[in-house]
């Protein structure tokens, strides 16, 4: 078994908190923000989470979204790697049918190179935009979410440098290689990335602040098909949660709606940049819309620090999470540096800054 301290997968619980805690974000750029102030943000959010005491900070692929920066997730990471120093950074994920997995192996082999030890490769199987948008990406090519696996298993001979003799691949090598190469880890928020991540022994990252109703049976379908690899020898998952840390409940609640405002506006295939809290209230919710909304912020854990210290706890116990990973699109950057926080400090983690 590998040890926790210093091991690139299973993650170091800071201080006093009970399971390591990091961090998801996306970039948000919000009403009245330009995309290059929340790539400053971001920055900021980084630096600031590495003093915490987060453990990983991950960024996700995104296209056609005026509301999300980060659709170049190794862009990004080379850049949050030169102001951070111990932070673990990674994507979460990148979206690999829309890659060539060669380009995706010499991507992330150059960030192992920049920033060596520190870079988590997550990947998914989803387009991570639209379906226009993804045969943009992709230009005519027939791979997609179906041929995932055959990808993933091409981009992992491509890191290590090992296909066998014949292959018509053999020749071909991803630069730069390193002595060590990112931990690969497999998101999803259904079943099939659970199975997948499981049969081939790599750790798996749960959508759960999306797919709530999943989260259980597909980590349950993880550990029930996990096999032992040279990664892994025992099952070890992530999950995604939504949470808002202020004042009090009413406080958290009213943060929590830009981003749920936001969240309606994308499934009814509007999506824009994140609306203020004020205009989040103001709102002329339809009855379907407010239910809506109400089922969204029910998957949120919000609340003062302590209440949603306690609900990420009952959440890890309840679903068996080894890792929490929070992420919370709240408008403006005062207010979600508080949050994480807030967040940090009521959970146990111990500042290192």
């Amino acid at each position: 078994m590998t040890t926790v301290e210093g091991d690139p997968i299973r993650g170091r619980a800071r201080g006093t908190a009970p399971a390591p805690l990091s961090i998801l974000d996306l970039a948000t750029v919000g009403v009245g923000s330009t995309p290059g102030q929340a790539l400053a943000a971001t920055t900021e959010l980084a630096r600031s989470a590495e003093e915490w005491g987060y453990h990983r900070f991950w960024v996700a692929e995104h296209h056609g979204m005026p509301g999300v920066a980060s659709s170049t997730p190794a862009v990004l990471l080379a850049h949050l790697g030169a102001h951070t120093r111990t932070l673990r950074l990674g994507s979460g994920g990148v979206m690999l049918p829309n890659h060539a997995p060669l380009a995706v192996a010499e991507q992330f082999g150059l960030l192992e190179a920049l920033h060596p030890g520190r870079i988590d490769l997550g990947l998914g199987r989803a387009p991570g935009t639209d379906q226009a948008t993804a045969r943009a990406l992709r230009r005519g090519t027939a791979d997609g979410a179906d041929d995932f696996p055959q990808q993933l298993a091409e981009l992992t001979h491509f890191l290590d440098g090992d296909f066998p003799p014949g292959h018509p691949y053999a020749g071909l090598s991803a630069v730069p290689r390193n002595a060590g190469r990112p931990p690969l880890w497999l998101l999803g928020s259904s079943g099939f990335s659970a199975q997948l991540a499981g049969r081939l022994g790599l750790p798996f990252a749960f959508a759960h602040h999306f797919s709530a109703a999943n989260t259980v049976p597909a980590l349950d379908l993880y550990r029930s098909s996990f096999r032992p690899s040279a990664v892994l020898d025992e099952p070890y998952a992530l999950i995604g949660v939504s949470a808002v840390a202020a004042d009090d409940a009413e406080r958290a609640r009213y943060l929590a709606r830009s981003a749920g405002l936001a969240m309606l506006r994308l499934r009814q295939g509007r999506p824009g940049l994140i609306p203020t809290p004020e205009e989040a209230a103001d709102h002329p919710y339809s009855p379907a819309e407010a239910d809506f909304l109400d089922s969204w912020l029910a998957n949120v854990v919000l609340g003062a620090p302590g209440e949603v210290a306690d609900g990420l706890e009952l959440l890890r116990k309840r679903t068996g999470a080894d890792e929490l990973m929070v992420t919370s699109h709240i408008h403006g950057q005062e207010r979600r540096l508080r949050s994480y926080g807030l967040i940090a400090e009521a959970y146990g983690l111990t500042a290192t800054g």
